[in-house]
């Protein structure tokens, strides 16, 4: 079962803390991400591929984008 981590309206940091936060813990996923700006979308995926997940990135309606992150 997936984690889902809502982060629209919230800016960096705070979604990567928010993500790094759910691995600690479950630090095998899987995790969905929504997020609604550039940055965010950058930095979580940055932070989880550091960690050795994968991140699928999907957009999706007014600027969001879902990130499907998993074990590698």
């Amino acid at each position: 079962m997936s984690t889902t981590i809502d982060t629209r309206g919230l800016s960096c940091p705070q979604p990567v803390l928010m993500f790094l936060t759910a691995v600690k813990v479950d630090d095998h996923g899987p995790f969905i991400v929504v997020v609604d700006n550039d940055a965010s979308l950058e930095n979580v995926s940055r932070a989880a591929r550091n960690r050795g997940f994968k991140v699928t990135a999907t957009a999706e309606n007014d600027g969001v984008t879902r990130l499907d992150i998993t074990k590698a």
